[in-house]
């Protein structure tokens, strides 16, 4: 009896240690990343691809191995459009779930809850965020994959100035990216002898349009400068649409519509319309084909990249290639070897600033197609450096 009872302790104790064997070599095989994005809300239409983007390049990082012998799982949360939310997500992720990196967020006010945690010295993190922002921040917690405002704003603006006319009408969402935009559009404009002839923040989601197309009915501006994002620009062009202001009448510069957008709003309502982006699906390198068609294969051929989605992407493959640079996933030696890395990326050769932890990319602008895709009428003749704080711009003094 006591021998039966030695024995089966005995079993018990070398199963227990073959479990936690098991779990210590999966722990060991594996290295989590936090994937953090709006899956519902208002801004779920432009943040659901990305999220899809950056997975697809998990997923191919893993076919070939992995990260430093580990495969890579991700830890997919929903923000649920509330910035709050994604503050307390992402601590979540990095302190609980053992997440040693974030992708995610969309709109300047999510990113800025995250850093409020990534920057903490109990937390410590580094998120990678994909999107163009309205600059005026250099956060080492941050590496910023999108756009600085020297990559998209001042360029749309001096296209418009050159190509279509200096009376430029403002409309936003009413936070940070949009507000912050508008005072850069302005000072540029002053400096260019052009005229800001009316400006207008929306509330985040808001359909209500209506007072607004009759100021610039009545304003006639020569283009009207856009940077409303989420569900709100479908009621906007709706409401432009119905009112027969179509891009031949007043054409509209967007900042935060891609060709995701484009298809949720409708081509109607979007054709011939500017965007500016350093990337569209519609770009010419074999490197971009092979994005293009794995993505498509991956969630749908009705599916379009864009701009977001290939920053998504490429963040993913900057953060791996750091990792294999430093030999670690730590925070800080990861940080330290992403900077002056270089990537062949579907938009072409993009590099890691290291004085800010952007990127150096080129700039496009497009106009919409009855395809609903973007067709590029200007790029900027080489990659631009980037420079969040506007330090080469006189007349952005005192921003």
């Amino acid at each position: 009896m006591n021998h039966n009872f030695y024995e089966i302790v005995f079993i018990s104790a070398v199963f227990s240690l073959f479990v936690m064997g098991c779990s210590r070599l999966k722990n060991e095989a594996t290295v989590k990343v936090g994937i953090l994005h709006s899956l519902s809300g208002s801004l779920s239409e432009s943040e659901v691809p990305i999220s899809d983007a950056e997975l697809m390049a998990i997923e191919e990082i893993n076919e070939k191995g992995g990260v430093l012998g580990k495969k890579i799982e991700a830890v997919i949360e929903d923000g649920e459009s509330d910035p709050k939310k994604f503050g307390d997500l992402a601590r979540k992720l990095l302190l609980e779930d053992d997440a040693v990196t974030l992708f995610g967020c969309w709109s300047s006010a999510a990113r800025k809850e995250v850093r409020s945690v990534v920057e903490q010295d109990d937390v410590y993190g580094l998120l990678w965020y994909p999107l163009q922002y309205e600059g005026f921040e250099s956060s080492p917690n941050i590496m910023y994959v999108g756009a600085a405002p020297n990559q998209q704003i001042i360029p749309a603006v001096e296209y418009c100035a050159e190509h279509i006319g200096k009376r430029m009408f403002l409309v936003g969402s009413d936070y940070v990216f949009p507000q912050t935009a508008g005072k850069i559009i302005k000072a540029q404009l002053a400096f260019l002898g052009g005229e800001c002839v009316g400006e207008y923040y929306a509330e985040v989601d808001s359909a209500d349009f209506d007072g607004i197309v009759e100021q610039i009915k009545k304003s006639k501006p020569d283009v009207v400068l856009n940077t409303l994002n989420g569900v709100s620009n479908k009621a906007f062009f709706s409401i432009m649409h119905e009112n027969g202001i179509s891009s031949d009448v007043v054409p509209v510069m967007s900042f935060s519509v891609a060709e995701e957008e484009v298809d949720f709003i409708g081509v109607d309502s979007m054709l011939g319309n500017y965007v500016v982006w350093s990337y569209f699906q519609t770009v010419q390198t074999d490197r971009n084909k092979m994005f293009v068609a794995r993505f498509k294969n991956r969630f749908g051929n009705f599916r379009a990249t864009s701009d977001p989605v290939e920053a998504g992407y490429i963040a993913v493959y900057l953060w791996a290639r750091a990792c294999e640079k430093a030999g670690t996933f730590n925070v800080e030696d990861v940080r330290i070897a992403a900077k002056g890395l270089s990537f062949d990326a579907p938009e072409g050769t993009v590099s890691v600033d290291g004085e800010n932890q952007h990127l150096s990319k080129r700039v496009r602008i497009g106009r919409i197609n009855e395809k609903g895709l973007i067709d590029e009428v200007w790029r900027s003749s080489d990659t631009v450096k980037p420079d969040p704080y506007l330090s080469t711009y006189s007349w952005a003094k005192g921003l």
